[in-house]
């Protein structure tokens, strides 16, 4: 469902200073405006942002879990909290950690297709062997959206346009999202020269906090 081009991802969890206004929606309003083909939200966001854009949503649950360092989509109740909304694709954090509740990535990608075979999964990883595996059970999109948050994968410098290339020779049919740190235009040309599915930028468009910390870092005021 989702078309090739630019998915802006319009995100404002608790604590940070745009979550509970409902200005998400105006976010991906806008971001529709200047060009996006997609948005990736929060569960909770993803109806109040279909009134706004008739582009297709990427929805996910971020939810921490004691016996596990995964909290994207991690279980089966996520999957429903998503599947409760209009979201036409469910983002799953698809790494091979150790998942909440004993529950395995082959069982959620098997119960989100019985449940909702129309609705389409993305794939989110960090490394060759993920890509590998999430190409395996079937996802219809393998976004890199977390290279650079695993412990094997800590320092990675982002955008990480060496591994975007990496997924795209390793992976054999399944669409490739490339996602995570890019910041500049620079940075977007590199990689739309090599030809991914989409791109995902969330933080640069859509956060103004961290924006503003990025441009605080280097002001130096004499």
């Amino acid at each position: 469902m989702l078309k090739r081009g630019l998915i802006v991802s319009c995100q404002a969890g608790v604590g940070e200073p745009l979550h509970g206004y409902n200005i998400m929606k105006y976010m991906a309003k806008a971001a529709v405006a200047g060009g996006a083909c997609g948005i990736r939200a929060l569960y909770y966001d993803v109806d109040e942002i279909k009134t706004e854009v008739d582009v297709p949503v990427i929805g996910l649950v971020k939810e921490d879990y004691e016996d596990s360092e995964i909290y994207i989509t991690p279980t089966k109740r996520e999957i429903d909290l998503v599947l409760g909304t209009k979201a036409e694709c469910i983002a799953i954090d698809a790494t091979l950690r150790k998942r909440p509740n004993g529950e395995t990535l082959d069982e959620l990608v098997a119960y989100a297709r019985e449940k909702a075979p129309n609705v389409e999964l993305m794939a989110d990883i960090a490394t060759r062997e993920e890509a590998i595996n999430a190409e395996r059970l079937g996802f219809d999109y393998i976004s890199t959206t977390l290279r650079g948050y695993t412990p094997e994968t800590k320092g990675a410098v982002l955008p990480d346009v060496g591994f975007v290339e990496e997924v795209l020779k390793t992976v054999k049919k399944t669409k490739v999202v490339a996602e995570g740190g890019v910041y500049e235009v620079g940075q977007l040309k590199k990689i739309s020269d090599l030809n991914p599915y989409s791109v995902v930028i969330g933080s640069a468009i859509t956060r103004p906090m961290v924006v503003t910390e990025r441009f605080m870092k280097v002001l130096d005021l004499k």
